[in-house]
Order: C-alpha cells, then structure tokens, then sequence
C-alpha cells in the first residue's frame, strides 16, 4: 500500500524552529468533515524567549516560489543594535499558499551557511498562512558581515498543482544585555562545508562542533527509510539492510561521531495528509541539525592543514538519493593563543549491529519484519590553551528496534519503532548527558469503499542532566508528543473525499528552571483544545 497509496495522493516531496502557535481561539462546534479551508497550522511548542532589549529587523529574503530556481539576494547587518555582538537574533519565516500543493522542503543560507532547513504544510483552496521561529545566534558571526543569501523552496506549479509558495523571512536582532548571564558565548567562526567535503579550522581552536541537517526525503523509498525491507520481504520500499539508518562523520577517514536520525513525517506523511493540515507532526517544520562534538580531534585539526570530514548516511542503500546533509562546523577559539595544540587520545568504536528478521506472511497472517539495530563509540582527547590542559570524551550509544507489519498488497501497513541516542560530553570532570529517544507507533489500512484510515501516535523527548564531580547540577526534559486518527475516501475528487479526523499536540519542558505545558487538539481542521498548563 505504501507505494500505491503514496503515489496516488501524497506525491512527490521535493525537498522541515518553532511554529508561532497564536491564532483564533479554538472552535466550539467543529464540521461534520472537512471542508475547503481549515485552521492555520499550529503547534503546541514554546515561543523562542526574547530578551526586553533595543530590537532591529532585517528582511534577509522575499519571494514567490513556482519552480526550482533559488531566491539570490544580499544581506547588510543593522547598524544598530549593537556591532554584532547582539544578544540575540531571531529569525522568523511568514508563508501562506493557496490551491493545491504538497509539502515541499526548503532552505536559508546566509554566506554559505545554512541556518534554517524547512518543510511547508499542504494548503487549502481557500488558503493559509503560517509563522515560523528560530533562535539563529549561534549564526552571530556570520551575520556580523555583509553576505550572500540563498533561499529554496523547490515547487512545481501547473494546471493540477496551483499552489505558489509566498515567504518572508526577517531576522530581529536584539542588543546584549549588560545583566544578561549566557552559558556559553555563541561560536567565534562558523565554517560551511557545503558541497566540500575539505575543512580548515583556525589554529586556536579549543572547541569544535560539527552539526548536520540531515533529513530522508525527496519523494522516493528513503523518505520513508524506517519502513523499507531487505530484498527478500515482499514490499514496496526496498533497502539491503532494511530500515536502520544512522548519519555519520568522519575526519580524515576515522569515525568522529555517530548519530540517529529523526523519523521526521512531513505533512502529507503516512498516505494522509489530513492529519497534518492543523497541527504538523514534531519537527516537520523545524528540521534540528544533529549535533556532533568534535573537540578531541582538535589537536589534529589545528595543524593548519586541510582534513576531510565527511559526512554518511549508514544503511542508504547504494547509488539511492533521498538524503540532504548540509553541514557547519562551529569553531571556538582561544584568543590569547595562535596556535592551540592537543592529541586525540583514545578511540573506541563498537561494530555497527543491525539484524532484520523478516517472517513471511500469509491469507491469516500480517508479513513480519522484526529489526533491532544499534553502535557506539568513545572518543577521547586534549587541547592545551592559555587557561591550562582541558580534557574532553564524547561517548554515543544508538539502538534502534522496530516491528513492521503489513499484508499482502499493502492494504493495512504498520510500524512501532523506537530509536534513542545517548550521549555524554565529559569536559574537565563536568558532564552533560543528552538521552534522546523518538518513537512511531502507526497503522494505516485500505478499507471498504476504499475508505483510508490511519492511526499515529508520534514522540520526540530529550532529557538532558549535567553534573559536576559526580553531582547533578542540572536537570531538564522536553516532550513532545503527537496523536492523529485520520479516515477520508481514496481514488476520488477532493471534493468527495468525506473525510473525518482529529489530532492532538502536547508539548512539555520541565526540570531545572521552569516549566511549559501545552496541548492542542483538532477535529476536522477546526482547533477545539487550546490549553496552556503553566
């Protein structure tokens, strides 16, 4: 069903950092079913905090998207405000699009930098519009400078296809606060890699991240890559492994860092884009670059010389396209020494586990594919600056299972998948360990009447602990989750449709320092539960 439900109503997606979520207060009476128009999207994630300072805008791009050709501008810093050394810039991304149109994936980049990766919703006849924001000040030092600025949103737009995708993305830069306490100063160079695969680090770098945007898409199997099958499995989306992915780098050859990709559903995900038109699934417009820290390699990559770092998608099947791994390398640096030395001082790297189990079906019983997957890796090193030796160990553990189910034709299709990166960054005896887990729980069937329905139920959670010394100092959990129930007519004219659904968002962030609870809920595209908890 996958590829015959897919192709037939969600298409090709040819290409998603919160989602404002102010709007109409919620709906008393919903309608029967959908009509031609519905709430514009919305989420339940927080706003991006913005300090009570001196702000100044800047439109860094404005443009009609119809086709694939890139938006080409130019970009000056505000002469006020501060001379880029802002306490913090917000991006903020306003669309709307009438007609019909599928999801589409776009792009900001700013001096070769990409510092927004995004998807858009799929709209109305009437039309939509949505807000987008973004806490961009780690970009600070590319902003600080006159740049080139390049923006896509690759559309198709013909007879059947109507949509034109309009945008304006502005950037609001806000003055330091003299009171302001920051943990950690943004990067002092942020160096994109772009189509090179060749990195230079200045020579007093004492930190060093790598981070990718990396997202499964473009319309074919590896959009959907937890889903595909090894060749004996009798399914329409294929991969030798099966479905395990992981993104990795490497510097000059050697695993640097290891990472589990987002399971990321774009609005016309799961054959059913009616349960994304309100409220999208976590992250479809907010693609979060993976984080890499490749500070225990700094020593080797301060020497002045040019390194390769690359980085890979593991479980791609061969000459398959469908994967984007923009990336940046953020640079900290010692500025009382011009030239930083150090030494990688340990490396362990686990075999990369993955086992697909497939267990035939038959006229009684669903086809089976059991896969539970997994790796680590520890890497160690020093680096010797102007306030002493700092000692640093990264240290990652992936594990993926999962349980596809399906039958003969595709007609009901099913997966419950759990994916969870753990990972500790050890800094001169402080801790912080990220534990990430992501979860898909999911049924779509092919009924009566060719009635289509699918069930899904979606999580994205990060706890995040620091200690020092062996003690805890810090403690932090963010929680979103996401349920939708979806049931429309297939192989008919929108307008015959008939189709029913309801959604739900509730997102959390607790621990140390606060807390934010909101849920939102919908029922045929109109916003019913609209509640802010704390």
């Amino acid at each position: 069903m996958r590829r015959r439900v897919m192709s037939m109503l969600v298409g090709v997606t040819l290409a998603a950092s919160t989602l404002l979520s102010a709007g109409p207060a919620a709906a008393d009476t919903p309608p029967p079913e959908f009509g031609n128009d519905w709430h514009d999207p919305v989420t339940a994630a927080p706003p991006v905090p913005k300090p009570h300072a001196k702000s100044c805008e800047v439109t860094v791009a404005e443009a009609q998207f119809k086709d694939f050709t890139p938006y080409k501008g130019s970009y000056s810093p505000p002469r006020k405000c501060g001379a880029g050394d802002w306490g913090k810039v917000v991006l903020r991304l306003d669309g709307k699009v009438k007609g019909r149109q599928y999801d589409r994936l776009g792009y900001l980049r700013i001096g070769g930098v990409e510092v927004f990766r995004t998807s858009t919703p799929e709209p109305s006849a009437d039309g939509i519009a949505w807000s987008v924001e973004k806490d961009v000040t780690r970009y600070r030092e590319t902003l600080g400078r006159d740049q080139q600025v390049e923006m896509l949103i690759g559309n198709v737009v013909n007879e059947t296809y109507t949509g034109i995708i309009d945008v304006k993305a502005i950037l609001t830069f806000y003055a330091a606060e003299k009171s302001a306490q920051r943990e950690q100063a943004p990067p002092d160079r942020v160096l994109p890699l772009g189509d090179s695969t060749t990195l230079t680090t200045p020579r007093n770098s004492e930190r060093i991240v790598a981070e990718v945007y990396a997202t499964g898409s473009g319309g074919g199997c590896e959009e959907y890559w937890y889903l595909t099958v090894p060749d004996a499995a009798p399914y329409s989306c294929k991969a030798e492994g099966g479905p395990y992915r992981e993104v990795q780098v490497t510097v000059d050859g050697q695993l640097a860092g290891i990472a589990a990709p987002f399971p990321t559903v774009w609005t016309g995900g799961w054959s059913n884009p009616f349960l994304w038109y309100v409220i999208p699934g976590p992250r479809a417009f907010d693609i979060k670059p993976i984080e890499y820290d490749l500070t225990p390699f700094a020593g080797l990559l301060n020497d002045g010389r040019p390194h390769q770092v690359e980085v890979s998608v593991a479980g791609r099947p061969e000459a398959t396209t469908g994967w984007h791994t923009p990336a940046n390398v953020l640079v900290w640096q010692d500025e009382k020494r011009e030239h930083v030395t150090g030494k990688l001082t340990g490396h362990t790297a686990g075999d990369l586990a993955n086992k697909a189990t497939y267990t035939p079906g038959s006229p009684e019983r669903l086809h089976r594919l059991d896969t539970k997957g997994g790796h680590r890796l520890s890497v160690s090193g020093y680096v010797d600056t102007s306030h002493g030796r700092v000692e640093t160990t990264v240290t990652r553990a992936l594990a993926n299972t999962s349980v596809h189910r399906w039958t003969e034709g595709e007609s009901t299709d099913a997966l419950r998948a759990t994916w969870t990166d753990r990972e500790t960054v050890t800094r001169d005896g402080r801790a912080t360990r990220t534990d990430r887990t992501y979860t898909m729980d999911g049924t779509t069937t092919l009924g009566a009447g060719d009635r289509l329905r699918t069930e899904i139920a979606l999580g994205d959670r990060a706890e995040t602990a620091v200690s020092n010394a062996g003690r805890r100092t810090a403690r932090s959990v963010t929680d979103d989750r996401y349920e939708g129930d979806a049931t429309y007519t297939a192989n008919v004219p929108r307008e015959d449709r008939h189709a029913v659904g309801t959604s739900r968002e509730r997102f959390r962030v607790y621990g140390d320092g606060g807390c934010y609870d909101r849920t939102l809920a919908t029922e045929q595209g109109a916003l019913t539960v609209n509640r802010l908890r704390c």
